[in-house]
């Protein structure tokens, strides 16, 4: 399939493509908010900090309603540019594939019916006191993957966490994978000394060294990750047992990643990382580095290409704006394969502006 980019491990790669090729997935987005996410400067997921808190049930009313109620028009970043939740809807619809929404730690509740794992959200990191409970959203997360997993033939996971690759990198750090300056970011200007100050700043609050918690994936996590990682981690350890997994997502993929290769490595030969080819390009932020140094996990990327788009929010996305999120790679990549390759990046564009010229006319899609 000529719109799917294989990078780590390309004889991998493929062997998972084949395994998902004319299968029916369903699509799993998790859902969390942090206090991390409000500093100034760390995510452009929302217009300013404060309405973060909005983003992600926003974007699942948008996947699944075709617009949002939470909020009036769709989650914009500071410059105007629409939510990554706006391609993966287009992906979705396309290919005609199920949603479901997982809340992993929202403060604020979408009007859409989502599967409840008791996570509260996210506390900013530099207290070192960033997640409750997080044994128990995984064990609860762990059981729905199971479930799921009877269910259809694949998973494909996605998130929406504002300020989650921050909160990735402070775990990537703890856990002893060598991450600085290399997560990605929803800017064009990586801003890697904000996240790195933010990071470091919650592990010395609790004089932790690099690596101190290599061990305990789940002490890094309730120390400086945030709710999303024990639930999305707890998915695919359920369902990867059973099922092929694809992770989509860009670098926040990576401490999940390492969450798992702590807990139970053997579920990773089902598992592969999908993201998009304005991550896997990126020279802001290096993916295929993190996961080097963590497991030999399959990286496939949808060559997504905006450049020709008629509007300019859109094109934005070649100059380095959002990347990924909300699953925008996995679903796009779950689409190609769903229909063996008739749903094309073409199609992909033609759908996406179709979509988006509905929604700022004000029109639900």
């Amino acid at each position: 399939m000529n719109d799917v980019i294989m990078t780590n491990n390309q004889p991998k790669a493929e062997v998972f493509l084949k395994k998902i090729t004319a299968k029916k997935p369903l699509f799993v987005c998790t859902l969390g908010t942090t206090e991390t996410g409000k500093i100034s400067g760390i995510s452009a997921a929302g217009a300013n900090p404060e309405i973060t808190d909005y983003t992600p049930p926003a974007d699942i009313e948008l996947l699944l309603l075709g617009r949002c109620k939470c909020i009036n028009g769709v989650p914009v970043t500071p410059d105007g540019i629409p939510t990554p939740a706006l391609v993966t809807m287009s992906a979705l619809k396309l290919a005609d594939i199920p949603a479901l929404a997982v809340n992993a730690g929202l403060r604020v509740l979408p009007n859409v019916p989502y599967l409840e794992l008791g996570a509260k959200p996210g506390k900013d990191i530099r207290t070192g006191k960033a997640v409750d409970n997080a044994q128990e959203v995984l064990d609860r997360a762990k059981l729905a993957g199971e479930t799921l997993s009877k269910t259809v033939d694949y998973l494909v996971i996605g998130e929406s966490i504002p300020g989650g690759t921050t909160t990735a990198l402070a775990v990537l750090l703890a856990m002893g994978i060598n991450a600085w300056g290399k997560v990605s970011s929803s800017m064009p200007a990586n801003p890697h000394d904000l996240k790195i100050q933010t990071a470091e700043a919650g592990l010395k609050s609790l004089n932790l060294k690099f690596g101190a918690l290599a061990d305990d994936p789940l002490k890094a996590v309730s120390c400086v990750g945030d709710p999303m990682m024990p639930a999305f981690a707890g998915l695919v350890l359920g369902a990867a047992q059973r099922v092929p997994v694809l992770m989509a997502g860009g670098t926040q993929m990576t401490a999940v990643l390492a969450m798992i290769n702590a807990l139970n490595p053997q579920v990773l030969s089902n598992v592969a990382i999908g993201t998009t080819r304005w991550i896997v390009s990126d020279k802001t932020s290096d993916l295929k580095g993190i996961v080097n140094q963590i497991a030999d996990v399959p990286i496939l990327a949808a060559d997504l290409d905006f450049s020709n788009s008629k509007f300019s929010g859109l094109k934005a996305y070649e100059a380095g704006v959002v990347k990924e999120g909300v699953g925008v790679g996995g679903s796009t990549i779950a689409a190609i394969a769903k229909t063996e390759g008739k749903i094309t990046k073409a199609v992909m564009l033609q759908e996406v502006e179709r979509n988006y010229s509905q929604l700022v006319s004000g029109k639900t899609v």
